[in-house]
């Protein structure tokens, strides 16, 4: 879960930096008097450039950002029989999956979680928390380390900033088209924009990139089934089921998790638990996950 909301905050940041530029440099201005904001289509390819750019930015800076936030140490020499069982691991199913060996790392957190992240699937990053490997059998850590493998094979990264690229230039586009109409309207401005239609459409951008943002989490919870599966392909299904079983458990012991509230969403855990509503929510509950295993989905 670690990777979305890193991603999400990037995105919106880009974003964000994106309008000011445009601000600062006048390009509002010159977008306007050459008609493009009157030209729908001229708009739509204008923000569709911009918006993908700033999708692929998040997803290019994604895994130094994942390392940083999480404090990740890379293993580049085992020294401990812990660290050489998981760079055995992730080798294993690594070229069981098809993918390339991705870089193995343990970030500080007594909850259990994991995560993978990285813009190429055969240069990615997976990291366990120090938690899990301290508690979970190596059954339930190769099931959970399988799950991550299978997000990294499945591509959800990309496909991710697809998606996220999509919805971006609708947010620019619908965002420019409404505050053109209220400067007119309220604003009453005929000619050209005010200093009130850039107010308007940095609050635009970021109450339509929150809306965005439900169809996200959604893919993002589509995608965890797949992963679940991809688990129990490589690992086992039995394991795969342990695994979770013991993150229910945990879960519902509060055990506090050390992440950072914006990597919550990047790992295997729950999420936002009970602090989201299902909307918001980047991994389905626990409980469907097992079942949706238990049924051979």
């Amino acid at each position: 879960m670690l990777r979305i909301a890193l991603f999400l905050a990037t995105n919106i940041a880009v974003l964000a930096l994106v309008s000011l530029i445009f601000q600062a440099l006048g390009l509002e201005q010159y977008l306007t008097g050459q008609g493009i904001h009157t030209n729908l289509t001229a708009l739509l390819v204008f923000c569709g450039l911009f918006g993908f750019l700033g999708s692929f930015i998040s997803l290019l800076l994604s895994k130094p950002m994942a390392k940083m936030g999480t404090r990740t140490q890379i293993i580049d020499q085992p020294t401990d029989a812990a660290q050489r069982w998981l760079l055995d691991t992730v080798r294993e199913l690594a070229r069981k999956a098809g993918i390339g060996m991705p870089e193995v790392g343990v970030f500080p957190a007594r909850q259990a979680n994991a995560f993978a992240t990285g813009w190429n699937k055969d240069k990615a990053l997976v990291a366990v928390s120090s938690g899990l490997l301290e508690r979970f059998e190596r059954d339930e850590a190769r099931a959970v380390l399988a799950h991550e493998i299978g997000h990294v094979a499945n591509g959800d990264m990309v496909t991710l900033a697809l998606v996220q690229g999509v919805l971006n230039t609708f947010v620019l586009f619908l965002a420019r088209v409404l505050g053109s109409v209220i400067d007119r309207v309220v604003f009453k401005n005929e000619r050209g924009h005010g200093i009130g239609y850039f107010f308007i459409v940095i609050a635009l951008q970021i109450v339509l990139g929150i809306l965005a943002s439900m169809v996200v989490m959604a893919f993002s919870r589509w995608r965890e089934f797949r992963a679940d599966a991809a688990g129990a392909r490589l690992a086992s299904r039995g394991a795969m089921i342990a695994a979770l079983e013991k993150l229910r458990r945990e879960t519902e012991a509060h055990l506090p998790s050390e992440l950072p509230d914006s990597l919550t969403a990047f790992g295997i855990s729950p999420g936002w638990k009970q602090r989201a509503t299902k909307l918001f929510m980047t991994h389905p509950p626990l409980e469907e996950r097992i079942e949706a295993l238990r049924r051979g989905g």
